[in-house]
C-alpha cells in the first residue's frame, strides 16, 4: 500500500474519448484526486462519480483536478461518462494486476476488477491521503476530499 508522502507511481491508461491519461503527470501542479472504481455496472460507483460530478464547478474553483479509472472496456466507460456528465477524465481497461502491484489497490476476482481505491495528491504528486476499500463500500467522496484540501491549504498559508 502506498503512504502518505509517497510519490503516486507513473501509470499510463487509455482514455475515454480518446488518448491517454498519464499519473501522476496529467494532475501535475494542483491538487489531484485519482478514483479507481469498480466498473460502470457498480450502483456505488456511479454515486460516487455522479457527486464528484456535481461538485466540478468547485473543484475547479479550488483547483482540483479529477481522473477515474476502471477495468471496463472503452464503451462501457464512454457510456458512464455520458450517463454522469463526468468533466474529468475516464481511464478504461486497466490492468487489475499491475495496478495493485503499483497502489496496492485491492483485487475482486468476480468479477475482476479493482476494489474502490481513492488518493488525493498534492502539486508535486506526493499522497497526502489514501483511501483502500476492500470491497463495494468506504471510498473517498467531494465533500471530504474538498474539506480536506481546504484545510491543507490554509496550513500552507500560514
Amino acid at each position: 500500500m502506498l503512504q502518505n508522502g509517497d510519490i503516486f507511481p507513473s501509470l499510463t491508461f487509455a482514455r475515454a474519448g480518446g488518448g491517454e491519461i498519464h499519473l501522476p503527470g496529467d494532475l501535475a501542479g494542483r491538487f489531484g484526486v485519482i478514483l479507481f472504481h469498480r466498473g460502470s455496472w457498480c450502483p456505488y460507483c456511479n454515486a460516487q462519480l455522479a457527486e464528484f460530478a456535481r461538485a466540478a464547478d468547485t473543484f475547479a474553483e479550488e483547483g482540483i483536478r479529477v481522473v477515474s479509472v476502471s477495468v471496463d472496456d472503452r464503451e462501457k466507460s464512454e457510456a458512464l461518462a455520458d450517463k454522469h456528465k463526468l468533466g474529468f477524465p475516464v481511464g478504461y481497461g486497466a490492468d487489475v494486476r499491475a495496478v495493485s502491484a503499483a497502489t496496492g489497490a485491492f483485487v475482486n476476482e468476480d468479477p475482476q476488477c479493482l476494489q474502490a481505491t481513492g488518493f488525493v495528491i498534492n502539486p508535486e504528486g506526493r499522497i497526502v491521503t489514501a483511501v483502500y476499500s476492500t470491497r463495494a463500500i468506504g471510498r473517498l467522496m467531494p465533500t471530504d476530499v474538498l474539506n480536506f484540501v481546504r484545510h491543507l491549504k490554509s496550513l500552507a498559508n500560514n
